[in-house]
């Protein structure tokens, strides 16, 4: 190489010399001259360049002055070029001056590459962003030049003239997500929004053969191979129908297309595409309009399949061609990495927005952020692919030819080791078959054939001729017994009317086929659980509820992990079983095992459920409803499997429960807000002004009390602050009252309608002002009157846990003054206590164990639940004149530690208080899970019925 280099430099003198540059080199400084040396050490091609051309190192050293590291704006080569461009007056000009400017950015690119002045990201973003300048001046030129030929294109309606269209370029693969290398091609597809013609012109076109007239001069201009070289190699094979096909598609015909026609590896390609030219705002729109076909509205676990596929293809190309030592396309190589993050991306990101992102490295920070991926993973894909991608830049810098093959000579080798940083080829060769392993790991984990989930063949081969019928009944149930089945025959009674029931006959052919890979390896999963006949029982019926969706089997194969904690949690509670078996959509949530158990913030539910609404159309209330249906279930399930697992307190499970009602109930004010204001406009207050929305939901209760558990319903009242008297400003006017009673009419609909789905909530207005005969939604000053002047003490009580969960902030702090001024009243104690104990009397006739000794109704008996809630209502009602920091909590817990911290309630047994108040909630919450109502044996909770009953007995008697 050195020899090389004094060839070189030689060359450079001779050609400085020339141009009179001689005394301007000896002016430069070492350091750059260093970097000069190291360039053409990485690149002949930058040494060719600085020959040819030696006044470009001067133009250079003035960038290097400002910016030593070479590096430019976003905007740089776009501005560059536009100058530079401006006075082009025909195509050849045209190219040569795109040549001219592409080389000169390359070498400087490179420059920064070789001399490690720029990161990864940082040289594919110039070398993305120099392409999308090159492509988007170039199209404008001809544009320009086509129209002053043929006129400019036009959409025509009802015989008028739309404004001009544009053409829409998207860039695919590397240039769609930024990630360009050193001397890529680069992958383009040609759209245009509308059909018409061209109008202006000396002879008219339609759209289209305008539209490919550009394309084919646009190919031309940056692929056509010159004495200056080339701009950028141009692949429209991509477009649909590939070669066959149109050069340049309507948007109509693009999204028809791929609703009919697109295939699997176009979803794949699609995942990067990106407007890098022409009409941006449009491209935006049409890749809005394809996003359906790319990313699935339910999780789409096929896509896998379709990888190994796509994967299978390339090893047969990579054997048959000996591309063993390709970087990208071999074992281990940068398409691998690529087919990791794109898996997860076509497989959830329909409804994980986070990943549907073009850059691969900003994939894998999403896939470690929200667990898909464990950190080391991600660490070991991350570091792998910036050392694949650097190698590749090296490799692509020596000859600024397209390769991602290893070198064979030893004077390559030299020189990629060199610009790599290693001492020597072996120490180059050591790192990457490091990093190309770690690679071969975690691509066979996620996608190859050995990952599908297959447990050992013998197990497989064990259990498959028990599901296909193969063994006599006595072999059968001698299995069952053998694998540690307590009631075989019951079990295989279970399992019989499965197999040999009529829905099995009926299913399709594909789907038997599944289903006969599957179910040996769900009996496995069966036998070596903790609880066989009871994995029998409930998994059973989630496989029959799947019959006719049998592509939920593939996701338990493919996911041996999400079966397996499938199992345990059906074992564990046959709610979870039956929410399953109910709703198998569910499933999904099985395939991210690190969310499944952690518990989001409040402000993440709610971004959540905002990005899942984002695409439903605001007219569509029924996609709406389901989407809010599935996002309250599948969160629902992820409390109930932390419960089960231990991983979640029970203060944060009814946080996460409260949080997820607080959501939806706030999207859906939303949704019946935006319905009505659409129809009737909006709303007026006393002083004519908008109400917007001047109206707010109370939640009273376990809501109230930010203590809900799994299945319970909702105590709202409904206020609105609205002028009764007035109407709506649009235009089927209607007065504001019956305004806000239909608003409250579509919440409560919106909320308990039963669809396939199910029903949100169950809901409970009767705690409204006058119960179930006053209105539906109160105005606040009757809401207020109601309070001060008519409402029982029982109602008082009730208003003790009642806080506004959605609507109307200054509303909202409407309603706190009032209940602060209503429960700071004084009252005679006397008179509270006999009415609360009246109250809690009347209840107990009705409600409880009766008087069953050995049991206990861990609600209403005696020392449970409901008695503490009276005692912290009696305490609120009886002291908060005299301490107003009582009323400023909801829950039980915080009213007690308030009373303990006023020196109203014993230290020592204000902790025993709480303590049975959580006690006796985790055991309703159990009991939910196991599907039971809330009596158990006395026994179990006779410690916490004591503290409960002597504080009972201290303030109530």
């Amino acid at each position: 190489m050195e020899q090389a280099l004094q060839v070189y430099w030689q060359q450079f003198l001779v050609a400085c010399e020339a141009e009179v540059l001689l005394q301007k080199l000896d002016q430069l400084p070492a350091p750059f001259l260093d970097q000069l040396i190291r360039s053409w050490v990485a690149s002949d091609f930058v040494a060719e360049q600085f020959i040819h051309q030696p006044a470009l190192l001067f133009t250079f050293y003035q960038h290097y002055q400002s910016h030593p590291g070479l590096e430019v704006s976003d905007h740089y080569h776009s501005e560059q070029l536009s100058q530079l461009l401006t006075s082009v007056e025909s195509e050849s000009q045209l190219m040569s001056r795109l040549r001219h400017y592409r080389n000169r950015e390359i070498t400087r690119i490179i420059w920064r590459d070789s001399n490690q002045l720029a990161n990864l990201k940082q040289i594919t973003t110039d070398l993305s962003n120099l392409a999308d300048a090159c492509i988007d001046q170039a199209q404008q030129w001809l544009y320009n030049d086509l129209a002053g030929t043929f006129g400019t294109p036009h959409k025509k309606h009802n015989g008028k003239v739309s404004v001009p269209q544009k053409l829409v370029v998207l860039g695919m693969g590397k240039l769609g997500a930024r990630e360009l290398n050193l001397s890529s091609d680069i992958d383009l597809i040609f759209s245009y929004p509308s059909q018409g013609e061209t109008t202006g012109g000396a002879r008219s076109l339609t759209n289209q053969e305008f539209f490919i007239r550009l394309g084919q001069r646009l190919i031309k201009v940056l692929d056509s191979r010159t004495a200056e070289g080339f701009v950028f190699r141009v692949d429209m094979r991509l477009r649909p129908y590939g070669s066959s096909g149109a050069l340049a598609m309507s948007f109509a015909a693009m999204e028809q297309y791929y609703q009919d026609q697109g295939r699997d590896w176009e979803r794949y390609a699609m995942v990067k595409a990106r407007a890098v030219a022409g009409d941006h705002g449009a491209g935006e729109l049409l890749l809005s309009q394809l996003k359906p076909f790319v990313y699935r509205r339910y999780i789409d676990f096929s896509a896998i399949s379709a990888l190994r596929d796509m994967k299978r293809l390339i090893e047969r190309e990579v054997k048959r061609k000996g591309m063993n030592k390709n970087i990208k396309l071999g074992p281990g190589g940068i398409r691998e990495i690529e087919f990791i993050a794109q898996s997860f991306q076509l497989i959830h990101g329909g409804r994980d927005r986070s990943l549907q992102k073009k850059s691969l490295l900003e994939v894998l920070t999403a896939l470690k952020t929200n667990g898909y991926l464990p950190e080391k993973v991600i660490g070991e894909l991350r570091d792998a692919y910036i050392f694949l991608r650097d190698l590749e830049h090296a490799l692509q810098a020596v000859k600024d030819k397209q390769t991602q093959t290893l070198p064979g000579d030893d004077k390559t080798q030299a020189r990629v080791s060199w610009s790599m940083g290693c001492q020597s080829w072996p120490e180059l060769s050591a790192a990457l078959d490091r990093h190309r392993h770690h690679v071969i790991s975690h691509f066979d984990h996620v996608i190859s054939e050995s990952a599908g989930g297959n447990p050992e063949s013998e197990k497989t081969d064990l259990w498959s001729p028990f599901w296909l019928g193969q063994l006599t009944e006595e072999e059968e149930l001698g299995l069952l017994t053998q694998k540690g089945f307590k009631a075989p025959k019951a079990s295989h009674g279970r399992f019989l009317a499965l197999r040999e029931g009529k829905a099995l006959s009926r299913v399709r052919r594909q789907s038997r086929g599944r289903l006969d890979k599957f179910m040996p390896i769900l009996l496995d999963f069966m036998a070596s659980s903790s609880e066989p006949d009871i994995a029998m029982n409930r998994l059973l019926p989630l496989v029959e509820a799947v019959l006719r969706r049998t592509v939920y089997l593939v996701l338990l194969m493919e996911n041996p992990g999400a079966l397996e904690h499938l199992c345990k949690l059906c074992i564990a509670s046959p709610w979870i079983a039956d929410q399953i078996a109910g709703h198998p959509s569910l499933l999904d949530e099985f395939l991210n095992l690190g969310l499944l158990y952690k518990a989001p913030e409040k402000h993440e539910l709610a971004d959540d459920l905002r990005q899942q609404l984002a695409h439903i159309p605001e007219d569509d209330l029924e996609s709406q409803m389901e989407v809010l249906r599935y996002f309250k279930m599948a969160h629902t399930l992820r409390v109930t499997a932390a419960h089960v697992a231990g991983t979640l307190p029970l203060m944060k499970e009814s946080d996460y429960l409260t949080w997820i009602a607080e959501v939806v109930l706030d999207q859906v004010v939303t949704i019946a807000w935006k319905n009505l204001i659409g129809r009737h406009g909006f709303p007026v207050d006393e002083n004519n002004h908008h109400c917007d929305p001047g109206f707010i939901v109370i939640g009273y209760g376990k809501l109230g009390g930010i203590e809900l558990g799994p299945g319970s319903d909702l105590d709202l009242v409904f206020v609105h602050n609205g002028a009764a008297n007035k109407e709506t400003d649009g235009p089927r006017k209607i007065d504001c009252a019956t305004f806000y009673t239909r608003l409250g009419q579509r919440i409560i609909h919106i909320l308990t309608t039963q669809t396939l789905s199910g029903a949100l909530y169950e809901v409970d207005m009767r705690l409204r002002p006058s119960g179930s005969s006053g209105l539906l939604v109160s105005s606040f000053k009757a809401f207020e009157k109601y309070q001060l002047n008519d409402a029982w003490t029982w109602e008082h009580q009730a208003l003790v846990r009642a806080r506004v969960v959605a609507g109307d902030s200054k509303l909202a702090e409407q309603f706190e003054k009032v209940r602060a001024q209503v429960l700071s009243q004084q009252r005679e104690p006397d008179a509270l206590r006999q009415k609360v104990l009246d109250m809690r009397n009347k209840m107990r006739e009705h409600l409880g164990s009766k008087g069953h000794s050995d049991l206990f109704d861990i609600k209403h008996d005696e020392g449970g639940i409901v008695d503490i809630e009276f005692l912290m209502q009696y305490a609120v009602l009886r002291y908060a004149s005299s301490h107003p920091s009582l009323i400023q909590w909801t829950d039980n817990i915080r009213i007690s530690e308030q009373l303990e911290h006023e020196k109203l309630l014993d230290e020592t047994l204000a902790h025993a208080i709480r303590d049975a108040y959580q006690q006796l909630r985790l055991s309703m919450h159990k009991q939910a899970l196991q599907n039971k109502n809330s009596i158990i044996p006395a026994s179990e909770v006779e410690q916490y019925q004591k503290p409960v009953k002597d504080l009972w007995g201290q303030w109530i008697h």
